[in-house]
């Protein structure tokens, strides 16, 4: 399975959450999947996903799905001890690793090598931290989902695109159509 899959497949159970989606290829292929007024997708902005999901559980009480990468994830690392230190039981954080740089033309990361991001999770004191195989994905989101813990899932995935159509939508209605999600 590589990203567009478990995107495919979790999609249905993405529906009624608020969903914070990377920078990039993640955010073009949730959209094309599945576009939600619940998704807000990030464009221009790597490695912050984690970081606005959190702050956006933080502020207030409805579960929130921060939707990474691994590559992301490796240039914003101050987000996971914030994070542990911060707990938001409404929090998940899936970070989909396929081991690349999948929207810049995947150049391998250190997590597709020696770097485990899940070890790093609670290297950095984040308790419950779940890694899993792309096909049980769907499985471990909807027990988070279903549980009151703030819970990390690390997706392994294999490396690889589909071709998906810029998202076009003009990111001042992004913005507005989540924050009125968030709102009702």
């Amino acid at each position: 399975m590589i990203r567009s899959d478990i995107l495919k497949d979790i999609a249905p159970i993405l529906r009624d959450q608020l969903v914070v989606c990377n920078i990039g290829l993640p955010s073009q292929e949730l959209h094309m999947i599945d576009d939600q007024p619940t998704n807000f997708y990030m464009l221009g902005t790597m490695g912050l996903s984690s970081s606005i999901g959190f702050g956006l559980a933080l502020a207030q009480d409805k579960k929130v799905i921060s939707i990474d990468g691994d590559g992301s994830v490796l240039t914003n690392f101050g987000t996971l001890p914030t994070i542990a230190n911060n707990v938001a039981d409404n929090f998940i954080l899936l970070i989909i690793d396929n081991g690349s740089y999948g929207s810049t033309g995947d150049q391998p990361t250190y997590a597709g090598k020696r770097t485990s991001l899940a070890a790093v999770a609670r290297a950095c004191g984040c308790e419950n931290v779940v890694e899993v195989p792309a096909a049980d994905t769907k499985d471990a989101l909807q027990a988070a989902i279903d549980g009151d813990k703030m819970t990390i899932i690390v997706s392994k995935c294999e490396s690889g695109n589909i071709k998906v159509p810029v998202i076009t939508m003009d990111p001042v209605v992004i913005r507005d159509r989540f924050m009125k999600a968030v709102q009702a």
